[in-house]
């Protein structure tokens, strides 16, 4: 999936829709910091209602409640990081969980999830720049007689190969090309 830079004579323009997110993102977190009164106490429960309503934890929403909270930044991000509950990145349109329980593991769960990380161009825990996926590791998806597995849109894909990773995003790309995105 290759991107058209924009020719040096293009000026570029900015981006509405990102400004308009990142305005939602505030009145989102605002209305949830009025329900808890901005109580310290209640950190974790307001960023657990922010994750709920934007599917993460925005920079944008860690400023705020900072702010609101009148503590520093790295103490909600030090909270936010602690817990695996949260995510810090926005999820993708489609999903892509790992297996690396022991079975996936011995089978070659790690070279799948190399394959994965090379192929995107991004890391467990990470989201494309698209939003079209995201990348996660699992400890076990309960396929063992399939491994190494991959689930897909909680599509279970088995017997999972380099190769396998390949054809599978070759599919999300002819549906999007179709107009059929899957």
């Amino acid at each position: 999936m290759t991107k058209k830079r924009p020719s040096r004579k293009q000026k570029a323009v900015p981006d509405v829709s990102l400004a308009k997110e990142e305005e939602q993102i505030k009145e989102h977190t605002l209305d949830i910091l009025r329900a808890y009164h901005g109580e310290r106490r209640n950190l974790i429960p307001i960023l657990q209602d922010i994750q709920a309503k934007l599917g993460y934890l925005p920079r944008e929403a860690i400023k705020q409640v900072a702010k609101s909270m009148r503590i520093k930044e790295l103490e909600v991000f030090a909270v936010a990081s602690f817990y695996n509950q949260f995510r810090l990145n926005p999820p993708g349109k489609h999903p892509i969980k790992v297996c690396m329980g022991t079975a996936c593991h011995i089978k070659g769960g790690r070279i799948i999830l190399e394959a994965w990380e090379r192929r995107l161009g991004i890391t467990v825990g990470e989201t494309t720049s698209d939003r079209e996926f995201d990348l996660e590791r699992v400890a076990c998806v309960g396929c063992c007689a399939m491994a190494p597995v991959t689930v897909v849109d909680e599509r279970v894909e088995g017997k999972v190969s380099p190769t396998r990773v390949d054809g599978i995003l070759l599919s999300f790309e002819l549906e999007k090309e179709k107009g059929t995105d899957k």
